[in-house]
């Protein structure tokens, strides 16, 4: 190979990153969320591996199975007094037959990027609704429990309206699935994590549901982003539910919930 061809082989794959960050970046921004009015998210149940007991959970699937997740919004939204009784509005989509693009285990910046865009093109071709019926989208993937693949990462593509959760089929996962679900649902309208990648452990004080009690622990709360409840230091629980979960400050900054404080003046 010639350095001339070489060359031009390094362009054009520096070109292809370019125009992959560009597609992210305007994909980002058009779909961001200012709460005008109610935001329609869909839960699209999908059967990840294929078995007859996981099919059987998923045939019973009701939208009032999802309830919380409303009443979580309902109850937040009332705290930051946004303008809207009810800010998002659940809906139970008819199942998906494909199974999604699965994340990648720790992805680089590109791996994920590609990822995003994969998952894109799949939703065009797969989705079960139209446009005018959804804002948001969350794709669960159901597995029968105590399956490993069923813990696998969870994404919401980050202000791209696209969620993809991995959780298990069966009443006792119920309230977890739906916190994971709302966990990637504010990923997708802007919200960024607030815990340590490594211990998973949330981080203060954007990640603690009370940053500022006195004693700081034990925490009673999880916030949203934080994801767990920081018993002691050290020890971190995943809540049970929704009802144990708060939307913390900074998330609702993201989210358009809450103006960001004014930068002091020199």
């Amino acid at each position: 190979m010639s350095k001339t061809s070489l060359l031009y082989g390094i362009q054009l794959f520096l070109l292809l990153i370019l125009l992959l960050l560009l597609a992210n970046v305007w994909f980002s921004r058009s779909n961001e969320v200012w709460w005008h009015q109610p935001v329609r998210l869909a839960i699209y149940p999908v059967n990840a591996d294929g078995e007859a007991l996981t099919q059987a959970w998923i045939d019973q699937l009701r939208v009032e199975q999802f309830q919380d997740i409303e009443l979580f919004f309902n109850r937040e939204a009332s705290r930051y007094r946004l303008p809207l009784e009810q800010p998002v509005r659940v809906q139970l989509a008819p199942q998906v037959e494909s199974i999604p693009p699965q994340v990648p285990e720790h992805p680089s910046i590109l791996d994920a990027i590609w990822w995003s865009l994969k998952m894109q093109v799949w939703v065009v071709f797969n989705d079960t609704l139209s446009d005018d019926e959804v804002d948001a989208r969350v794709f669960m993937n159901f597995h029968l429990p105590h399956n490993e693949v069923g813990m696998r990462h969870s994404l919401g593509l980050q202000r791209g309206l696209i969620g993809l959760v991995n959780g298990y089929a069966g009443v006792d996962y119920q309230g977890r699935n739906n916190l994971i679900a709302t966990h990637e649902f504010l990923h997708t309208l802007g919200a960024s994590d607030k815990y340590n990648a490594e211990t998973t452990e949330p981080l203060w004080p954007d990640g603690y549901a009370d940053p500022t009690k006195v004693p700081l622990f034990p925490q009673t709360r999880a916030e949203i982003m934080g994801g767990r409840v920081q018993v002691s230091p050290g020890w971190a629980l995943l809540p049970p539910s929704l009802e144990h979960v708060v939307v913390g400050a900074a998330t609702a900054i993201e989210i358009n919930w809450l103006a960001a404080p004014a930068e002091p003046r020199s």
